[in-house]
């Protein structure tokens, strides 16, 4: 399942950063993740410092 980015999105950009395959773009309001391109490595996760990124389920 990918990662999905919650409201609690600060824009900060650091998720889009550390994307190894950049699937991580700046939405409207808050990033987002195209999940047809996330890996699954959490490394979004592992870099946000407000635990947005979270896995879709």
């Amino acid at each position: 399942m990918a990662y999905k980015i919650t409201d609690d999105c600060i824009k900060c950009g650091a998720c889009a950063e550390g994307c190894p395959v950049e699937c991580i773009s700046e939405g409207d309001d808050k990033f987002v993740i195209n999940p047809d391109e996330c890996i699954e490595c959490g490394a979004c996760a592992d870099t946000c410092p407000v635990g947005a990124p979270v896995k879709d389920e």
